[in-house]
């Protein structure tokens, strides 16, 4: 791996052009020239369906970098209700996609079977698949009447826990009121993947392009690329209020930023 980033591949979550398809997700990154998608399982029904999304990768010349797991609130139901079931299903589908690794939140607290054998389970689940299984940060909820509710267990940063491989997101550590420069520097050779972004630190989980927020998304790259970083960068950005020229304009943007901070030519794999 160079020290320059110019290996480190830039890709689309299939999540940045919601609410389109997640074939419009396919298309876009392949139109602007990025490396790969992450596909975000839930965000339409077609995105749960490997063999069609195996057809897009094949149709758009567009590798699948990652996999998503269903583990958002709004995708509880994607893949059936049990989520060690919805955990080892991504692993499959990153098989069959030849992705090599799988994003997956911490547990809520109320998943409690779930959450008491969650470190071990990840890491026995990851040898059994073959395919590195990275837990992405997250933040504290907050209250309206102020102060913090804990949604996850074991915690919502997995930086003290005996995790193998992290993801880490700028708007998640934006909204955890963290810093993501200093997560990079601790996390050291356990952060596996970046979720590229940016927030201002609301109660919000706001994913604004990366450079619109407080999260030094410049230096966090450039942090990278002198590190020797050997993972994937995925831009997952919220451009929900935008029409498909502006999500275009946006995403084709947040692409030269990352490919600029991490020393790359626009257009080079």
């Amino acid at each position: 791996m160079s020290d320059s980033g110019s290996d480190v591949k830039v890709a689309l979550s299939t999540s940045s052009v919601y609410p389109e398809s997640t074939a419009a997700g396919f298309e876009i990154a392949s139109l602007l020239g990025y490396d790969g998608v992450e596909l975000m399982v839930g965000i339409d029904p077609l995105a749960a369906d490997v063999d069609a999304v195996e057809r897009l990768r094949d149709y758009h010349q567009m590798p699948v970098v990652s996999v998503h797991a269903p583990c958002l609130l709004i995708t509880q139901r994607v893949w059936g209700t049990d989520p060690w079931v919805k955990l080892e299903r991504a692993t499959e589908a990153a098989n069959q996609l030849d992705a090599d690794l799988v994003v997956v939140h911490p547990p809520f607290r109320w998943q409690r079977s779930y959450a008491t054998r969650f470190v071990e389970g990840v890491r026995e689940l990851a040898d059994r698949s073959g395919v590195r299984i990275a837990v992405e940060n997250m933040f504290p909820w907050r209250a309206p009447g102020g102060g913090d509710f804990k949604a996850y267990r074991p915690s919502w940063d997995p930086t003290d826990l005996d995790y193998d491989h992290l993801t880490l997101d700028l708007s998640h550590a934006a909204t955890a009121r963290q810093d993501s420069l200093e997560l990079v520097r601790r996390w050291d050779d356990r952060l596996a993947h970046v979720h590229l972004t940016d927030g201002n630190g609301s109660a919000k989980d706001e994913h604004l392009l990366p450079g619109q927020g407080n999260q030094r998304a410049d230096e966090v790259l450039e942090e990278l690329s002198r590190r020797g970083y050997a993972g994937h960068v995925v831009l997952e950005v919220n451009t929900n209020d935008a029409d498909r020229g502006g999500r275009e304009e946006a995403l084709d943007t947040a692409l030269a930023f990352a490919r600029r901070h991490l020393n790359q030519v626009k257009g080079a794999a």
